[in-house]
């Protein structure tokens, strides 16, 4: 049921806000993934935040991309993507599969998954995934893709790429081993750290 927004201060209805909407959202934080998949015999992909879990049984996860999207189109024709889990050390990956109109793959090493989606080399961890539903929603699609190949067993000792507030921001992670020799736990910094 859609209502007109309300002021949080008068509660009276009042114009939708887009640039404080945006302001509100840029407070969630959320990791960083590039969608890769092929068309044409060629490569794709796209940096994407908006990546969750959906279901355990079955295996599926989700993200959402705008409808303004050129390459998300060449990558829906295959019915395949793979989900590559960017680290901190990978803030460069990020911004080039951000842009629009330049080769994103130049100078990548990538290796493919079992089905043969390209997967970028030294991520923590990817998901090769085929399509499973997609629905409109304003000015993005929701992609639910079923998960049929995950990454190695092995994860590296790396934290992730993480976004907040529109900028990167590094969380250290501790593994076990790092925790119990240490009982500083986790810290976070955002910015140009």
């Amino acid at each position: 049921m859609r209502g007109r927004p309300v002021d949080d201060t008068t509660g009276r209805s009042t114009e939708f806000d887009v640039r404080r909407f945006r302001n509100t959202l840029a407070k969630y934080a959320s990791g960083v993934t590039v969608i890769s998949g092929w068309h044409g015999g060629e490569p794709v992909g796209f940096t994407c935040q908006s990546f969750y879990s959906v279901s355990l049984e079955p295996p599926l996860v989700s993200f959402s991309v705008t409808t303004s999207s050129t390459t998300y189109p060449r990558l829906r024709a295959s019915g395949h993507f793979a989900v590559n889990v960017l680290a901190d050390d990978q803030r460069e990956l990020s911004d080039k599969f951000a842009r629009s109109g330049t080769d994103k793959w130049s100078g990548v090493s990538w290796s493919p998954s079992p089905r043969g989606i390209p997967v970028i080399d030294g991520t923590l961890t990817w998901l090769d995934c085929e399509i499973w539903d997609e629905h409109r929603a304003g000015d993005h699609f929701i992609v639910v893709g079923h998960v049929d190949a995950l990454g190695p067993r092995e994860w590296p000792d790396r934290d992730p790429l993480i976004f907040y507030d529109s900028t990167y921001c590094h969380l250290e992670v501790r593994s076990r081993t790092r925790m119990a020799r240490s009982s500083a736990g986790s810290r976070s910094t955002c910015g140009s750290a």
